[in-house]
């Protein structure tokens, strides 16, 4: 007969599961995460995996879509602490450094990536999509600033920015210093 777990219980292999998702996820990638390691590191069965998630898919599709949210909302946060630019350079400026912890963010042109989309059904691929849209809102339409030109040139601008971690191991200078020094000048270009 199979043990039941207590709602405590529950909530905590649920985030033990998520946890071990990103970590194994920005170290080996979707493909070579299995389910069995996952567990195996858990502390659980197979079979108790799935009263959790109906499949690896959906624990990896909720595991992208909640640091997703989780940015969102720490960047907004950080625009309604700090108003103006200085806000929205402050927000870029941490949701960088979670890209940088969460490689797994910014693979979606990795072969690893396209099969992880292929096996989503189309309610997990909307819902990625829809986590994804909501840096788009927080750039583009937030109440104290104004956008100096068209808004999909300046969100496109930002994503570039932030895209350029692909790119961290080959720069001279340090990362970190060199996205930080373009957000502090950029932003001016992008907001009135």
């Amino acid at each position: 007969m199979a043990r039941s777990f207590s709602e405590r219980e529950k909530e905590n292999i649920r985030k033990s599961l998520s946890d071990i998702c990103k970590q194994n996820w920005t170290q080996y990638g979707y493909k070579k995460t299995s389910v069995d390691e996952i567990c195996k590191q858990a502390g659980i069965s197979k079979g108790a995996f799935y009263l959790f998630f109906e499949s690896k898919e959906a624990l990896f599709c909720e595991v992208l879509c909640s640091v997703q949210r989780e940015i969102c909302e720490m960047a907004a946060a950080a625009m309604k602490e700090e108003k103006g630019k200085s806000g929205v350079v402050k927000a870029l400026k941490l949701i960088y450094r979670a890209y940088d912890k969460n490689s797994f963010l910014y693979g979606s042109d990795t072969t690893d990536y396209t099969i992880l989309m292929n096996k989503l059904s189309e309610e997990q691929a909307k819902e990625m999509e829809q986590a994804g849209e909501l840096s788009r809102q927080l750039f583009s339409s937030h109440p104290a600033l104004k956008l100096k030109g068209d808004v999909n040139m300046a969100i496109s601008v930002i994503y570039s920015l932030i895209m350029n971690i692909k790119n961290k191991d080959i720069l001279p200078k340090n990362h970190l210093e060199v996205f930080d020094f373009m957000a502090d000048h950029l932003i001016d270009t992008l907001y009135e």
